[in-house]
């Protein structure tokens, strides 16, 4: 069921309203007992709910994916490098597989 927002223009008294779509829509103001209670037209929202949608879905195409992907192998590369530089930081680098962005470390 649609919540629909009502303002009275006589006293200015506002309310959200839970109706059916064949409900008849309200014109007593609640407030002020006025017949100029009508509904105010407002942006349409939703949520998707349920298993399957997830928040991060259809967010930046496959140009945020191909950005990642691009980075990550630059990560990697400097990653290595570091690794063959020193053999202390290498004990604590992590291995240039995951690039050091994984739950492992």
């Amino acid at each position: 069921m649609p919540i629909y927002a009502y303002r009275c223009s006589s006293c200015g008294h506002a309310k959200d309203v839970l109706q059916k779509l064949s409900d008849a829509p309200l014109t007593t103001c609640p407030a002020c007992g006025a017949e100029s209670f009508g509904k105010q037209l407002t942006a349409a929202g939703f949520q998707l709910k349920g298993s399957g949608w997830y928040a991060t879905d259809f967010k930046g195409g496959s140009a945020a994916s191909t950005s990642t992907a691009a980075s990550g192998a630059a990560a990697a590369t400097a990653g290595d490098a570091a690794a063959s530089s020193s053999s202390e930081s290498s004990a604590s680098a992590p291995p240039a597989a995951c690039g050091g962005s994984c739950a492992c470390h």
